[in-house]
């Protein structure tokens, strides 16, 4: 409701600005504007169907506007998000194209969007995914990226690829306790992990993957790179496909 109601000030200001705009009311007498207004609000009376109009140009225009900024973002940062030295990298890891997804073990998005993902590049054999830990849905979320990055820096790509998919088709609590039995059960040396999980260098990494998303004005989850686009929040396979299919064409330009 908060939303609409501020999209429809918006259009009324939309409105009034094209019909002001086109009257020339700075060049009226006090007389002469009072008039307009009173014959502006006479006519969004009778026709109100031309406010929904208005606010429907206005959501365009930011979409567009929040388009054009998210390519930029992508461009500005792009070698960080792709080749930052530390984060998994799966998929084909030669590939062309590349998909960066921002994640939370925590977020049901991410969990919904996970089978889309695989499946995605079990048929894509051109796409390098870079999967980066964001834990935002509080110390649980912390908690989870903490193991499944000290399995990653210790333990290596393989076990932690294992432990990630257990984690994101697990819909239980998340502790200490779950995490250790998750970890057990795919093969990971849960000592290690326990020992290694506050690590400076695990903190360091979500801390740096942090700062990475506020720099892209990416507040959740997931959040998706394809190319040179951005895909905020959660869409099915074919959408994404979409998305890759528009980053073939623009390698071929």
């Amino acid at each position: 409701m908060k939303n609409l109601i501020t999209l429809f000030i918006a259009g009324l200001a939309l409105m009034f600005a094209t019909f002001a705009s086109a009257a020339g009311i700075e060049d009226m007498t006090d007389t002469e504007r009072a008039a307009f207004r009173a014959e502006v609000r006479a006519y969004l009376l009778d026709n109100p169907e031309v406010i929904l109009e208005a606010i429907q140009v206005l959501e365009e225009r930011q979409a567009q506007q929040a388009a054009v900024t998210d390519l930029d973002l992508v461009q500005q940062n792009y070698d960080a998000l792709v080749n930052d030295g530390f984060s998994f990298v799966g998929g084909n890891p030669d590939g062309a194209i590349t998909i960066v997804e921002f994640s939370d073990y925590r977020c049901p998005y991410c969990k919904r969007a996970y089978t889309e993902v695989m499946a995605l590049l079990e048929e894509n054999d051109d796409v390098r995914f870079v999967l980066k830990e964001f834990p935002i849905l509080g110390p649980d979320s912390t908690l989870a990226s903490q193991a499944a990055i000290s399995v990653l820096v210790n333990q290596g790509p393989e076990l932690y690829e294992k432990f990630h998919d257990a984690l994101m088709t697990y819909n239980g609590p998340i502790n200490r306790e779950s995490l250790d039995r998750i970890a057990a059960d795919v093969g990971v040396d849960v000592q290690k992990m326990d020992d290694h999980m506050d690590d400076d260098l695990v903190n360091q990494i979500i801390a740096s993957n942090r700062a990475l998303a506020q720099t892209m004005q990416i507040t959740g989850t997931p959040t998706f790179i394809i190319g040179p686009e951005m895909l905020r929040g959660y869409a099915p396979q074919a959408t994404m496909q979409e998305f890759v299919d528009r980053a073939r064409q623009h390698l071929q330009q």
